[in-house]
């Protein structure tokens, strides 16, 4: 770590595809197609090589990194808000075999009804695996903010849910 922070780029690389795929799959769950999460990716390795020596505690990188590919999809949601869709909402889950179709659907359709706090601390919590403390540092917020946002967040997910 202390090579990469210094400016070794075949360092820094050799530790950001450890995590390559949990950056993909955060960027995918905000983006919801594998082009916008690709270019997350991309984003993420570009924004934490050029900040890297910011980073003052090593054992958080993944945290760090998390953190950023949040604001990166955050991001590049609000650029697609601007553009017209021409393809149907729901094709990335067309010819899928291997998952229930409508359950993808009716979860992503839940998990999108939240707000962009909420949706942030269900997916660490529950798709990265997230401690509340890891939580509450990625996406500096206090400690019971951040469980308090999720509580909210599944009670709003429950109620949604019944009424579907």
């Amino acid at each position: 770590m202390k090579k990469a922070q210094k400016g070794n780029d075949k360092a820094f690389l050799n530790i950001f595809q450890q995590y390559e795929e949990d950056i993909y799959r955060m960027a995918f769950l905000y983006v919801k197609n594998q082009e916008d999460a690709l270019d997350v990716v991309q984003e993420v390795a570009y924004q934490s090589f050029k900040k890297i020596h910011t980073l003052k505690k090593p054992e958080y990188f993944k945290t760090w990194l998390m953190k950023i590919t949040i604001n990166c999809a955050i991001n590049i949601i609000k650029k697609n808000m601007k553009v017209i869709q021409l393809i149907p909402e729901f094709e990335e889950f067309v010819g899928s075999d291997d998952e229930d179709i409508p359950l993808s659907l009716t979860l992503q359709n839940l998990i999108d009804t939240l707000q962009e706090d909420e949706k942030s601390v269900v997916l660490l919590r529950y798709y990265q695996n997230f401690t509340f403390k890891e939580i509450s540092e990625v996406l500096e917020i206090p400690l019971g903010t951040a469980k308090s946002v999720l509580y909210r967040a599944l009670d709003k997910l429950r109620k949604e849910f019944k009424e579907g």
